[in-house]
């Protein structure tokens, strides 16, 4: 997706923050924070949303909540408590239609969210 870019910072066309990066994860700082840590976790091959995901996406769903949890022990907030959101869909906040995971943390978080 030439315009996504998700898949530009993944293929290292596009600069970011990186935490940490592997054959198929990258995470990245947020450039507009909503928490103290706020890491994106997204895919290097385009999904465009968890509605959009397929059973055969399955494994790489998977991947990218591990990486969630890596990206919580690299930031020190594992310990302490994380929230970890996906927004599908406009109506919803997505406004990065590449799927991807918000890891959020290093202050309390409130319920319910939105």
């Amino acid at each position: 997706m030439d315009n996504c870019i998700f898949c530009r910072i993944a293929s290292g066309e596009a600069q970011a923050r990186i935490l940490f990066a592997d054959d198929e994860v990258v995470a990245f700082h947020d450039l507009h924070p909503q928490a103290p840590v706020h890491v994106l976790i997204v895919p290097r091959r385009h999904v465009a949303s968890l509605a959009h995901a397929t059973p055969d996406d399955a494994p790489l769903l998977g991947r990218l909540c591990l990486a969630a949890a890596e990206a919580a022990r690299r930031t020190g907030i594992a310990e302490s408590g994380f929230r970890v959101v996906v927004n599908s869909g406009a109506g919803a906040g997505q406004s990065v239609f590449h799927v991807h995971l918000h890891v959020l943390g290093g202050r309390p978080v409130g319920w319910p969210p939105g």
